[in-house]
């Protein structure tokens, strides 16, 4: 049994290349829903935090707290409820991959 967790792991990452493949701009739009609140891109002018550059990791670790309720929040538990860990992979990946404003990343 403990070889189901890896697997569907495995299979979680192939979905996803999957469908980013088939859709090339889908960590985009995923991830613009997010524009609203933190910036085009990401680069936030102020009031809400940066996004843009931001170490993938940290980015998917914040956005599963928010889910699972761990980090308190005002909408972000609400918005990130309605992600799949896969969507919420791209969308975390998509903003550690932008330069944030003045390039400092």
């Amino acid at each position: 049994m403990r070889r189901i967790a890896p697997l569907a792991g495995v299979l979680a990452l192939l979905l996803s290349a999957a469908a980013q493949a088939a859709d090339p701009h889908l960590a985009r739009n995923l991830a613009a829903t997010c524009a609203n609140c933190h910036g085009t891109d990401g680069r936030s002018a102020g009031g809400m935090a940066v996004l843009a550059g931001e170490p993938k990791d940290k980015l998917l670790a914040s956005l599963k707290a928010f889910r699972s309720g761990d980090k308190p929040a005002t909408i972000m538990h609400q918005i990130s409820k309605g992600y799949t860990d896969e969507q919420l992979d791209l969308i975390a990946g998509y903003f550690a991959a932008i330069k944030p404003a003045g390039g400092a990343k």
